[in-house]
C-alpha cells in the first residue's frame, strides 16, 4: 500500500516537471508570434519606406538639387526653301507679286489676245498661190480644207480653240494671225510636209482617220 503511494506520487511530480519543460520551450516562439500578430503590416511597410526614402535622399543630395539648375536648348531651322515674303503696299499703290521661278524679276509676260477676225477678199486658189503651195497638191489641200473649215477663214473650234481654214491648234501657232488665210495656209504646208511628208500623206491620213 505504501509503494503503491509512492508510486503515484513520483508519476505525479514527473508529469508536472514535463509541463514546466514544455512550458519553457514554447514560451519565446508564442510570445514572438503574437508580438509579429499585433503589429500593423500596413504600417510596417509604410514605416520601412520612409526609412528607405530618407537614406536615398541623404546619399544623392547633390544629385537632386543639379537637376534644378539643368537647362536645354532646341535648335529651330528655317524652312527652306524660304517663302518670298509679299511686298506690302504704300497706301494708294498696288502690291506686286513676288516673280515666279524662271521669269526675270519685273518682268510681266503679255497675255495671249485671240487674232484679228480675217476681212478681206480673195478666193482659195489665190490664198493658196500665196501661201507657196506647190499647185500639185490643190487638190490634196482643198479636201482637207473644206472638212476643216468649209473654206472659212474665221472658223472657230469652240471647245479646243483651233481656228482658221486647217483649224490650226492653237490659234496662236499661227505667225501673222490664225484667221487670215494665207498665214493659216502657210503654215498648214509646213505641217504638212513636216508631219507627214507631203499634201499627199497628210490627204491619205485624213482619210483614214477623220483628222490631221
Amino acid at each position: 500500500m505504501a509503494s503503491r503511494a509512492r508510486r503515484a506520487a513520483i508519476a505525479v511530480v514527473g508529469g508536472v516537471a514535463v509541463v514546466g519543460f514544455l512550458a519553457a520551450t514554447l514560451a519565446p516562439v508564442i510570445g514572438s508570434q503574437v508580438a509579429e500578430a499585433s503589429q500593423d503590416p500596413a504600417a510596417s511597410r509604410y514605416a520601412t519606406a520612409a526609412d528607405e526614402a530618407q537614406l536615398f535622399a541623404a546619399a544623392n543630395a547633390g544629385s537632386l538639387n543639379a537637376l534644378g539648375t539643368v537647362s536645354y536648348e532646341a535648335e529651330l531651322r528655317t524652312p527652306t526653301p524660304t517663302p518670298a515674303p509679299a511686298a506690302i503696299a504704300a497706301p494708294g499703290q498696288q502690291a506686286e507679286a513676288p516673280a515666279e521661278e524662271g521669269q526675270p524679276s519685273g518682268e510681266v509676260p503679255a497675255p495671249y489676245s485671240a487674232p484679228a477676225p480675217f476681212s478681206g477678199g480673195g478666193s482659195p486658189a489665190e490664198w493658196m498661190a500665196a501661201a507657196g503651195i506647190a499647185e500639185s497638191d490643190w487638190g490634196y489641200v482643198d479636201y482637207v480644207v473644206s472638212r476643216e473649215s468649209g473654206w472659212n477663214p474665221n472658223a472657230t473650234n469652240p471647245s479646243s480653240g483651233a481656228c482658221g481654214l486647217v483649224q490650226a491648234y492653237p490659234c496662236s501657232k499661227v505667225p501673222g494671225g490664225g484667221y487670215d488665210p494665207v498665214a493659216n495656209l502657210q503654215w498648214a504646208n509646213g505641217y504638212a510636209v513636216g508631219r507627214y511628208g507631203s499634201w499627199a500623206g497628210a490627204y491619205a491620213f485624213w482619210v483614214s482617220n477623220n483628222w490631221w
